[in-house]
């Protein structure tokens, strides 16, 4: 009988696809929501651009500064963490080595079980520390690339989704009209969004479509309705 390779197949690419999350969110809602409110006061369709393309700008930075930032973070935090690792393998070992014997204990395995492993771990200091980042503390080391890519990701992301409820305010000369097809072409973008989204991510693809959809559509209304009442 011929032997059936298994293979598994997992979804690798998190950061990637939360960064576009974020980035695209926030680029369809923003800008969506901001042009609604100027079509509440005022017509011209050349105002509610250029103010829509500086909100574009300005949130891509923003948010891609923020992605950076944030990546950066958590770079620092894990050499911290490792750092403290090493010095603590060093200065107090029979305590690391009982952490390490408790971590296995949490997986059912008894300390008689476990001790040739925490002996053998206690000899390579390096697989001793990353035994200990993983389990102990469950951080993962981080991409050197990430801050860079994680910005250039979302800030991407967050023009890209931005243009859409933007663009038929660039076609039409009337403003209501530009409201009326950007909130059609908007809600749809929104909603094949949200349905990749939950297709990827596991959530459920009519539910995230669903929820993303009523955001954005409430941002909107929310907006045009403040315009109009302060106008």
């Amino acid at each position: 009988m011929p032997r059936v390779t298994h293979i598994e197949k997992h979804f690798t690419a998190g950061n990637f696809v939360r960064d576009v999350v974020i980035g695209m969110s926030d680029g369809l809602t923003v800008p969506f929501a901001l042009a609604a409110g100027l079509s509440g006061a005022v017509q011209n369709t050349r105002l509610i651009v250029v103010g829509g393309l500086a909100e574009i700008a300005a949130g891509s930075i923003a948010m891609g500064l923020g992605g950076y930032l944030a990546a950066r973070g958590d770079a620092e935090h894990y050499e911290q963490e490792r750092g403290r690792e090493y010095r603590e393998i060093k200065e107090i070992p029979e305590e690391e080595m009982a952490e390490v014997s408790r971590v296995f204990q949490s997986y059912g395995i008894t300390q008689e079980q476990s001790a040739p492993v925490v002996d053998a771990l206690s000899r390579r200091p390096d697989a001793w520390v990353d035994f200990m980042m993983r389990y102990e503390l469950g951080l993962e080391e981080p991409d050197p690339s990430r801050a860079r890519t994680s910005a250039a990701t979302i800030a991407g992301s967050y023009v890209a989704g931005g243009l859409i409820p933007l663009s038929p305010y660039v076609m039409l000369a009337s403003a209501t009209r530009g409201l009326a097809l950007s909130a059609i072409v908007t809600l749809a973008a929104l909603g094949i969004f949200g349905f990749l989204k939950g297709r990827y991510t596991g959530t459920g693809p009519l539910r995230s479509a669903s929820q993303t959809m009523v955001i954005g559509g409430l941002a909107a209304a929310a907006a045009f309705v403040l315009a109009k009442l302060i106008a």
